[in-house]
C-alpha cells in the first residue's frame, strides 16, 4: 500500500514537471526589424505559442528603424507583449546613442525591459566603459536594468563576471543549447510563422525564467499627501 501511494505521488510529480516543461517550450517570442518588411500582426498573434516580440528601434547615434512605430503599434493591438532593442555601436558615445534611443523608445509604450543588442563582431573592440555607461543611462531612462543580447563568445569574454550578474542575458546560439547562463535564448534565425514572409528569429526562455522576469515594472501609484500648510491655522 505504501509503495503504491509513493508511486502515485511520483507519477503526479513527473506529470506536473512535464506539463511545466511543455508550457515553457510553448512560450516563444520573436524579434523583428525592417528586414522582415510589412508584418501581418493579426496572423502572427494567432500562433498561440508566440507571446511576445522584441522590435528593433535604433542603432548607434542616428539610425532609426523605419518600421518600428508601425510594428510596435500593430503588435500591441494584436495582443502581443512588446519590447524594444537598440543595436550598440562602438563608434559613437553612450550619450549620443542614448539621445537616439530617447527620441524613439518611449517608456510608457514598453511591456518588456529594453534590450542592448551587442553583435558578435564587436568582440575585440567593445569599449566596455562605453557599454557600461550606456547600460547605466538606459536604466536611468527606463527605470529598469536592460537585458543584454549577445553571442556566447562575447558573453564569456566580457560579461561572465559578478559585475553583470543582475542583468538578464539574451543569448544567440543557433547550433545548440547555450553553455552560458541566460534568460532568453535565440535558438534560430530561420524560423517561419504566419504573417511574416521569409525568416524570423525565434526565442525561448530558460526553464527557470518566464515572461514575468522581463516585464516592465508597474508604475508606482502616487499616494495622496496632505499639504500641512493648507490646513494649519493662520499664524498669529
Amino acid at each position: 500500500m505504501a509503495m503504491r501511494f509513493k508511486c502515485k505521488w511520483l507519477l503526479l510529480l513527473l506529470s506536473m514537471c512535464a506539463i511545466g516543461a511543455q508550457a515553457q517550450i510553448r512560450t516563444r517570442g520573436i524579434d523583428v526589424s525592417k528586414f522582415q518588411g510589412t508584418v501581418n500582426w493579426t496572423k502572427v498573434a494567432k500562433d498561440s505559442t508566440i507571446k511576445f516580440v522584441y522590435i528593433r528601434a535604433t542603432e548607434g547615434t542616428s539610425i532609426q528603424d523605419a518600421y518600428y512605430k508601425t510594428n510596435l503599434t500593430k503588435a500591441k493591438k494584436a495582443g502581443l507583449l512588446v519590447g524594444s532593442y537598440h543595436v550598440y555601436s562602438s563608434k559613437t558615445t553612450a550619450y549620443q546613442q542614448m539621445g537616439n534611443m530617447r527620441k524613439v523608445i518611449k517608456k510608457s509604450e514598453q511591456d518588456l525591459v529594453p534590450v542592448l543588442d551587442i553583435e558578435g563582431h564587436h568582440s575585440g573592440r567593445l569599449y566596455m566603459e562605453r557599454v557600461d555607461k550606456l547600460l547605466e543611462l538606459m536604466e536611468r531612462e527606463y527605470g529598469v536594468k536592460p537585458m543584454i543580447y549577445t553571442s556566447e563568445k562575447v558573453y564569456k569574454t566580457h560579461f561572465a563576471t559578478k559585475k553583470y550578474s543582475k542583468y538578464h542575458i539574451f543569448i544567440a546560439n543557433y547550433r545548440g543549447y547555450p553553455t552560458t547562463r541566460f534568460t532568453l535564448w535565440q535558438y534560430t534565425e530561420k524560423g517561419h510563422c504566419n504573417g511574416i514572409s521569409g525568416f524570423v528569429d525565434f526565442n525561448r526562455f530558460h526553464r527557470n525564467h518566464s515572461l514575468s522576469d522581463i516585464k516592465m515594472p508597474k508604475p508606482k501609484k502616487k499616494t495622496a499627501t496632505t499639504d500641512s500648510t493648507a490646513t494649519a491655522p493662520a499664524a498669529k
